[in-house]
């Protein structure tokens, strides 16, 4: 019999964790000046991790995990805390994510023992359709299309907290929204990450007057130590505060966006051709969010919730976990079979998703059929524990499965995809728990400020196919009118019994998915704690002929025993930017963010242990 996955923690390796994090804390950035001769008080470091009781939060960002940490003191619920820490961010990570983009929240609810999940994805105008990137027949280059009103879809992320707030919260969106409020009017204080991000999009953004005011302050970048402002913001959420989500999709906010969109503001000095796009009042009118059920996979023993299409997240994660129980047991492997085999579900999983993952409102996604053992078993026998599979694969038939389903016809690879996004996880006191991952797709999102409201909008469009990448297959994941592109996020909840036990999520494009598998992988299988599974090194294979790879995998005798396998790799700085929370023996729980990666992030407990 399974031992208990709670059990299994030790709360001792925790401990050790959690001290060596403290320990090993970066050296905080620099406030922003004080009187003249007086000592500048420093910036309290970030901690990566927090274990106690009463709820919890981790996200990228101090300020933001601040801010859904005092609605929990104040006894608000997991969904309330949530939106609060999204609004900040919004705020402290506006090149990842905030009101002009979407995303993706999965809800546990401790009352009923159910996951429900939102989608509040961006859709496509209603005047798109499968041509929308085409010039002259053929497709726009990805930076030309990326900065443009054509990649902006109807925003979904104020729907998304009205939608989860109506669920399952228990205070007033006004209520939320105040601390990012007041961090949006007072300022917050830039860090390197931040500087970086902005020095990587300085160009672009220097070519729209209103982006440029206000991230590129005199025409320069941030400085580190700095106090950043965003009143506009700040009135943005106070009107929505006042007036309600819905004043955002009909009133002058909304008119704001389809003027931004249809006709955009560019410098007359700029060399870059902006080409408008074609969204209308109608369609942020008619924008609604799904509330459905999650996708669902079994594995271990343990019930694996994460975001059904129009994500591919959760039908890619499930697909691959299934292949890898069919190939036996992970804990026992050394690390070279681990990867391995890892990477070999990946890469047939994402084969499959390629050919049959779009907006279920608009094409047919056999979800189900994806997520079935049967489907995966047959897949499974293409994995050779002795040689590598060659990319890219043909996609099996999930509404066939024949007993070794090696693919048939030509493949269907996935196009590109931004790396940017954020997520954040929530508990609290009663046990509901949250997973919540929202973006505007690329960093920088299509690089366009709404004059006056102080957000950027969204790049989301991008993520459809701009043409049919097989003209001999049909593609799920071209443009259409009011369709949700494809994405790949995988906010995931992992319940035993019925009780959460483990959430996680990550930003980075299609390696989210691949992040995802690795973090479940790595404490379920690999018994590492949830700290230890988010700072282990990281592998992406997307059906690709090269697997990126971090430098720790990189550099290490794996990659050379992989090699040997048959294996190509592409380094690979940086995958993914995790959060979690995890249960501990005895009650406790463990929040975790990351230690290094983007600037490393922020675990907050209400009520955390002594150290």
């Amino acid at each position: 019999m399974r031992r208990s996955f709670a059990r299994s923690c030790s709360l001792v390796a925790v401990a050790a964790v959690v001290a060596t994090v403290a320990a090993a804390a970066p050296p905080p950035h620099g406030a922003s000046p004080g009187p003249p001769g007086q000592a500048v008080p420093p910036v309290p470091p970030k901690e990566s991790v927090a274990t106690g009781h009463g709820g919890a939060v981790a996200s990228v960002d101090r300020d933001a995990s601040a801010a859904g940490l005092e609605v929990l003191r104040r006894g608000g619920n997991a969904a309330d805390a949530a939106v609060a820490t999204a609004a900040a961010l919004g705020v402290t990570e506006p090149y990842s994510s905030g009101i002009g983009g979407g995303g993706y929240f999965v809800h546990y609810d401790a009352r009923s023992g159910q996951v429900r999940t939102v989608d509040g994805r961006e859709t496509a105008p209603l005047a798109a359709d499968r041509d929308l990137f085409l010039e002259d027949g053929e497709p726009l280059s990805f930076d030309e299309a990326v900065n443009s009103g054509l990649s902006v879809g109807t925003p979904g992320t104020p729907a998304t907290w009205d939608a989860a707030l109506r669920a399952w919260g228990s205070r007033p969106l006004a209520d939320l929204l105040e601390p990012a409020e007041k961090l949006a009017r007072e300022g917050f204080t830039v860090d390197d990450n931040f500087r970086d991000q902005t020095a990587s999009n300085e160009e672009r953004f220097a070519d729209f007057p209103d982006t440029a005011e206000l991230f590129l302050p005199d025409g320069e970048l941030p400085v580190v130590g700095s106090t950043l402002k965003n009143p506009d913001l700040a009135d943005t959420y106070r009107r929505m505060a006042d007036k309600g989500v819905r004043d955002f999709y009909r009133g002058p906010v909304a008119r704001d966006i389809v003027r931004t969109v249809n006709a955009p503001r560019v410098d007359p000095d700029a060399d870059r051709t902006v080409r408008p796009g074609e969204l209308s009042l109608r369609d942020l009118r008619r924008y609604a969010t799904k509330q459905q059920r999650p996708s669902h996979t079994r594995y271990r023993g343990l019930d694996i919730h994460s975001m059904a299409p129009s994500s591919s997240g959760g039908t890619t994660v499930g697909e691959a976990l299934n292949i890898l129980e069919s190939t036996g047991e992970l804990s026992s492997s050394d690390e070279t079979a681990y990867r391995h085999r890892s990477i070999e579900a990946s890469r047939i999983a994402f084969a499959d998703r390629g050919r049959w993952v779009g907006d279920p409102a608009h094409e047919r996604v056999p979800t189900r059929q994806l997520l079935s053992q049967r489907f995966a078993d047959s897949r499974a026998c293409l994995l050779d524990d002795d040689a590598a599979l060659t990319s890219p694969l043909a996609p099996g038939n999930p509404y066939d499965p024949q007993d070794c389903d090696r693919g048939t016809g030509t493949p269907v690879p996935s196009g590109p995809e931004g790396v940017s996004t954020t997520h954040l996880t929530t508990s609290d006191r009663w046990g509901n728990v949250v997973a919540y991952t929202l973006t505007i797709e690329s960093t920088g999102g299509s690089a366009m400020t709404v004059p006056g409201r102080g957000f950027l909008l969204n790049n989301e469009l991008t993520d459809f196919n701009f043409e049919p990448v097989n003209p001999e297959v049909h593609d799920p994941n071209l443009p259409g009118p009011g369709k949700r592109p494809r994405s790949s996020m995988a906010p995931t909840i992992v319940l035993e019994r019925g009780s959460p036990v483990l959430a996680v999520g990550s930003p980075g494009g299609a390696t989210i998915i691949t992040t995802v598998l690795q973090l479940l992988t790595g404490v379920l299988d690999r018994g590492q704690s949830l700290p230890e599974a988010i700072n282990a090194p990281r592998a992406s294979q997307r059906d690709t002929p090269r697997t990126d790879l971090e430098p720790e995998l990189w550099d290490s005798p794996v990659r050379v025993e992989l090699e040997a396998l048959g294996h190509e790799f592409s380094r690979s700085a940086s995958i993914g930017r995790a959060t979690g929370i995890q249960r501990l023996p005895g009650g406790k729980w463990l929040a975790a963010a990351e230690k290094t990666r983007g600037g490393g992030g922020s675990a907050m407990m209400v009520h955390p242990d002594r150290r």
